[in-house]
């Protein structure tokens, strides 16, 4: 099992300039991931909608999304206190109830689960689940089912391997295109970036992630996005 450790405040503080520049930039393809996710904030959920946003960060992406959509409620969960600071002050302009919790999001997945007292329209996560081993993926899908509501979503936008790409292939072809695209990126921040994919990213295939989803009830899936290079996709898990 692999420990991560990066969304501390330490990690988080430490690249906070860094990962200003690929928002900036669009090196990830971030305004087209959330403006998809705006589209199905507006057209797909009821009004108002409860969201749940597991590692939320900053939320400064989350908030573009939500912005003129009928959100009631907003429950964001992220490790790092310093990263979660600044969403409050970022999520101040939606005027929704919010939460904010600082914690693994796998054990309060687990809680909540286990509680039964919640559940969400939507359950999102961006960029997170990638980091945990595949066991860890499968116990955080099985813990979603039992928050989202009936006929709610579990949005998961993640890097994703190829069909047939083990880990060394995805890492090595994520690392090339890092250093032929993300011009904007000096070399000391790409170094940062590439120690940190070599280290902490454990991608699984579409294939993988549908299975899990189906072995734990999601009725249907689908991706609603791809992203220029075939390494990030924007899957949705319907109850």
């Amino acid at each position: 099992m692999n420990t991560l450790k990066t969304q501390s405040d330490n990690y988080f503080k430490k690249n906070w300039e860094i990962y200003q520049k690929v928002l900036a930039n669009n090196c990830m393809e971030h305004r087209e991931i959330y403006g998809v996710l705006h589209k199905l904030l507006t057209d797909y959920l009821p009004a108002p909608f409860s969201l749940l946003e597991l590692g939320c960060g900053d939320a400064s992406s989350s908030v573009q999304a939500l912005l003129n959509t009928t959100v009631a409620s907003y429950t964001g969960i992220d490790l790092s206190a310093a990263a979660l600071e600044i969403a409050q002050g970022n999520m101040a302009q939606i005027n929704c109830e919010q939460t904010f919790i600082q914690d693994d999001i796998s054990k309060v997945v687990e809680e909540l689960a286990q509680n039964r007292k919640q559940s969400f329209d939507i359950v999102t996560t961006s960029f997170v689940l990638h980091h945990l081993s595949l066991a860890q993926k499968d116990k955080v899908i099985e813990q979603v089912f039992h928050l989202v509501k009936p006929k709610g979503v579990f949005v998961l936008i993640d890097i994703v391997c190829k069909e047939g790409e083990d880990r060394e292939k995805f890492v090595n072809r994520y690392l090339e295109n890092m250093r032929q695209n993300w011009t904007a990126l000096s070399s000391q921040d790409m170094s940062m970036i590439e120690n940190h994919i070599s280290t902490y990213d454990f991608p699984e295939t579409q294939t993988t992630l549908y299975q899990l989803a189906q072995k734990h009830n999601f009725v249907r899936f689908e991706c609603l996005y791809k992203d220029t290079f075939e390494s990030a996709q924007f899957l949705c898990l319907y109850k």
